[in-house]
């Protein structure tokens, strides 16, 4: 059953008002160090006055449309890119290639469809790092640093808003705060991730257009789309303010080098996804990861792995909490063998060789 080609929408919460009326960080004190960061904020270069038009017609031939196909579930879902490279590397949100089974991105510079593979993400900022076969002279993005962005600066969000790989929108609006924290709701499978130093901005952002450009009045790519708020809720009569939301430019490009140097860490996965099919939370009372249902036909339950097992170490590792079993296989491959000791409901215990099959980004 298809879902159509709408992307993961992220609905959001934030866990304050961290821009209240906008004037995070400038409202001066006598006698306080605000007044000096009043005066540097005013003695700050003039911005450059935003141009949406303009600025989108700028950057739109070096974004790209992605498709997802996730055949297990017979769905399909779209989303954004941006163009990195001239050989078709592609930035975009991890949320809009999870669970990805086939990815095909349409280069808005050329009209061309390519496959793509994923190189590297990293889930816990939301960043993802694709690859297109056969692509080259591809036109790139411009790219800025976020170092510089500040509160009120006029920015556009440019991606497939409606998720149907048509043309790309626009939406612009004010920046009102440079770290925002939120948690993001994925309306696919309903999982919910906490996000840190966001770019919020005051304009409506609609899903389709994460994994697209956050840009500046020059052109310049200053950030990727994460997440909106302020959808209609089925009990309410109006919407919430709109606001976007969008991982820095610098935080992004800090993880492609990470994936780029084909070295993972915890939290930074590098090529082809491991996966041991298991359902997994932290086992209490108990330290370790209780498995809550492990996959017919998956490495785990063709190992004897069964619902209830406690896994508590990784290749002689400790493993105290569901997360860092996670991060335990993170680091590995497809086809690695991992010994894995576990528990068992009844309490007996068993070390158990696991080989890894490849999974979906997740």
């Amino acid at each position: 059953m298809r879902s159509g080609r709408v992307l993961v929408t992220l609905v959001v919460a934030l866990f304050g008002v961290a821009a209240f009326l906008g004037y995070r960080g400038e409202l001066a004190i006598p006698g306080s160090d605000s007044m000096g960061e009043v005066a540097a904020i005013a003695q700050a270069p003039p911005l450059i006055p935003l141009d949406p038009v303009a600025v989108a017609a700028q950057v739109q031939p070096a974004l790209v449309n992605i498709e997802v196909e996730a055949a297990p579930f017979g769905i399909s879902a779209a989303g954004s890119g941006i163009v990195l490279t001239e050989d078709g590397q592609i930035l975009t949100s991890h949320h809009v290639i999870k669970g990805a089974d086939e990815l095909s991105v349409t280069d808005l510079g050329n009209g061309l469809i390519y496959q793509a593979t994923v190189l590297g993400y990293d889930s816990s900022a939301d960043i993802a790092l694709l690859s297109l076969a056969g692509a080259s002279g591809l036109p790139t993005a411009r790219l800025g640093t976020s170092a510089d962005l500040r509160i009120r600066q006029d920015v556009l969000a440019i991606g497939d808003a409606g998720g149907d790989g048509g043309e790309q929108t626009s939406v612009a609006g004010p920046i009102t705060d440079l770290d925002a924290a939120i948690v993001a709701m994925n309306s696919a499978d309903m999982s919910r991730k906490s996000l840190r130093g966001m770019v919020e901005i005051a304009a409506p952002v609609v899903g389709g257009q994460s994994g697209g450009a956050l840009v500046d009045g020059t052109g310049a790519v200053v950030g990727v789309i994460t997440a909106a708020s302020g959808e209609r809720t089925p009990a309410e009569q109006q919407t919430r303010p709109a606001n976007g939301y969008a991982v820095p430019i610098d935080t992004a490009m800090r993880i492609v080098a990470q994936i780029r140097s084909g070295t993972p860490t915890d939290t930074v996965h590098v090529g082809p996804t491991a996966t041991l099919g298991v359902q997994i939370v932290d086992a209490h009372p108990t330290a370790g990861a209780r498995v809550t249902w492990a996959f017919y036909g998956q490495p785990a339950r063709t190992a004897g792995i069964t619902d209830g097992d406690v896994i508590t170490a990784v290749d002689g590792t400790t493993i105290t909490t569901a997360k860092a079993l996670s991060a335990a296989i993170n680091i590995r491959k497809p086809a690695d063998l991992v010994r894995l000791d576990v528990t068992a409901p009844d309490g007996t215990t068993r070390t158990v060789e696991v080989v890894l099959a490849a999974g979906t980004p997740n």
